[in-house]
């Protein structure tokens, strides 16, 4: 009987370990973002794609526009 008691105690106690909440907070590391079509071509050269200029904003959404292209089920 004490055996089955000390247990249940144990399984309470383990039980409410997890209604406790810790603080959330959101810590920033590193650099702030930058926009995507400036990242350089340094950073990854095996992702750079043909046709597509670091630092240009228009290269960058021509590039998208034939990537999603490519996905589109429809066009093919």
């Amino acid at each position: 009987m004490k055996v089955r008691l000390l247990a249940l105690a144990a399984i309470a106690v383990l039980n409410m370990q997890g209604c406790g909440e810790r603080e959330q907070t959101l810590v920033r590391r590193g650099a702030h973002d930058a926009s995507t079509w400036s990242a350089s071509a340094a950073a990854n050269p095996a992702f750079k794609a043909p046709g597509w200029t670091p630092g240009d904003q228009a290269s960058w959404e021509g590039q998208i526009r034939r990537r999603n292209q490519a996905q589109n089920d429809y066009s093919r």
